[in-house]
């Protein structure tokens, strides 16, 4: 057989073939290189544009013609393609488009998620006759709160499993837990809970959000806004669930890579800022989608059994009525429920029949949203006379994740002597742990301290307080 000999090739200008027909309607419209450029660009790189010639291919030149039209369109000599010149074919969905060279910029670990679903341990919760989702009304303090308890806590990265408080460890059940959502969510549902907003508005508990529709696996993450670290606005603070824990860092906008795909949110059920020492200022529930109907009132009477008398006494606890239970709220109706129940109403300037104690509609309508006046604290405990009763504070190295010591013990068990042990399901123990910090907060919110100050982290006023 004849040694095939190669060299390059330039197509003429008239040639019908697909490819270069396509190639000179790109060309017209200023989106591509001649044909010329590109080949001796190429030349100068590790790929030529070869073109066989050789006797042989005179005798097999029916089969690769064949294989030509098979593979660019219609042989040589063959109709040129249909249609106006510079009419292009329909570009790709977004979603299947490269992510582009910025991917490969950060050394960012993949964020795996799971679907939806809901919160662990606990059934799903059923809309009330609509599509429309459940929201819970939250303030930007409330979310960033939350969010930085994972952050305190080091919860690790994990798609299947779950924290103690029911939410999946992985980003998109980490912003189902700060917006305090019934369910966990993904990146493909999360949406649906926000109203999209441009980026230079974002504010503190926004969210940032991409999912990658063709590939949900492949790079979809979300991360919750924090504030702009300057005021360039190239970087902004962000909260997010990444391997291998939670993390609040510097970060530029939107994410170290898919940056443009990244699309901005806000809560839905977003309430008013909440003055230093005040209520919350809700907004009007018509604007946005309010919780669970009212069950009944047959619901809430004299030895009633049912979990909505354990969902009614746990938002009681957070709305300030810890005082009036001695082991927590349970599923049975009881005369502590009747007493928080009576003292919210009265927080909300309710008097007579209206603050009986027994939760109707209106009672139960601003417990579930989140909204009216809370339970007013009672006055801050008194010092005590000698420091003799108090244990002197070992110091906050204790009480970090991971840590095992008597003091936590003994932290824990001064906390279920005073009444908030709640969170305890097995008893304290040794090991610090995400119920021994929910148990310090509640304690600390009995302070009537808010913010930082009741982040579940014992410091020494913490520690003198619970047991003086």
């Amino acid at each position: 057989m004849t040694v095939p000999a190669f060299e390059e090739y330039e197509p003429p200008a008239d040639c019908p073939c697909a490819g270069c027909a396509r190639q000179r309607r790109a060309s017209s419209r200023g989106n591509a290189r001649p044909w010329s450029a590109r080949l001796r660009r190429a030349a100068r790189g590790p790929r030529r544009a070869l073109v066989l010639f050789t006797a042989a291919g005179v005798v097999l030149g029916g089969g690769a013609a064949g294989a030509v039209a098979d593979s660019t369109g219609p042989a040589a000599g063959g109709p040129a393609p249909s249609g106006p010149v510079g009419t292009a074919q329909s570009p790709e969905p977004e979603a299947a488009q490269s992510p582009g060279p910025e991917a490969t910029q950060s050394p960012e670990p993949g964020t795996p998620q799971g679907g939806q679903g809901p919160l662990y341990g606990r059934p799903a919760p059923v809309p009330a006759g609509g599509a429309a989702p459940e929201l819970r009304s939250m303030s930007r303090a409330q979310i960033i709160n939350r969010a930085k308890r994972w952050v305190t806590a080091e919860v690790p990265y994990s798609m299947s499993a779950f924290w103690s408080d029911g939410y999946r460890q992985d980003c998109s059940g980490y912003v189902s837990m700060a917006w305090n959502l019934l369910g966990n969510e993904w990146t493909g549902s999360l949406a649906q809970y926000g109203v999209r907003i441009a980026r230079k508005d974002l504010q503190p508990g926004d969210i940032l959000l991409f999912h990658n529709e063709a590939d949900p696996g492949n790079g979809s993450h979300v991360t919750i806004f924090g504030g702009w670290t300057d005021y360039t606005h190239t970087h902004y603070v962000a909260y997010e669930q990444a391997k291998p824990h939670t993390r609040r860092q510097a970060t530029p906008i939107a994410y170290w890579n898919n940056s443009s795909r990244y699309v901005a949110y806000r809560y839905r059920g977003l309430v008013g800022a909440t003055p230093l020492g005040g209520t919350p200022v809700p907004v009007p529930l018509a604007q946005h989608a309010v919780g669970p109907a009212y069950p009944g009132a047959h619901h809430f009477t004299s030895g009633a059994d049912n979990q909505y008398v354990t969902q009614i006494g746990r938002l009681l606890v957070e709305r300030g009525a810890e005082r009036y239970y001695g082991k927590g709220p349970g599923s049975r109706w009881s005369e502590e429920d009747r007493r928080a129940t009576k003292a919210f109403q009265r927080a909300q300037g309710w008097k007579g029949a209206e603050a009986d104690g027994m939760p109707g509609p209106q009672t139960w309508r601003h417990l579930v949203n989140g909204t009216g006046r809370n339970i007013p604290r009672t006055a801050r405990q008194a010092p005590a006379t000698g420091s003799a009763q108090v244990p002197e504070y070992p110091g906050r190295g204790y009480f970090r994740p991971g840590q095992s010591n008597p003091h936590v013990e003994k932290l824990g068990r001064q906390l279920v002597k005073r009444g908030f042990g709640k969170h305890y399901t097995n008893g304290p123990g040794p090991r610090w742990s995400e119920a021994d910090r929910r148990n310090v907060e509640a304690f600390q919110r009995a302070q009537g301290w808010r913010g930082g100050a009741a982040d579940g982290s014992p410091g020494p006023e913490t520690w003198r307080r619970l047991f003086s």
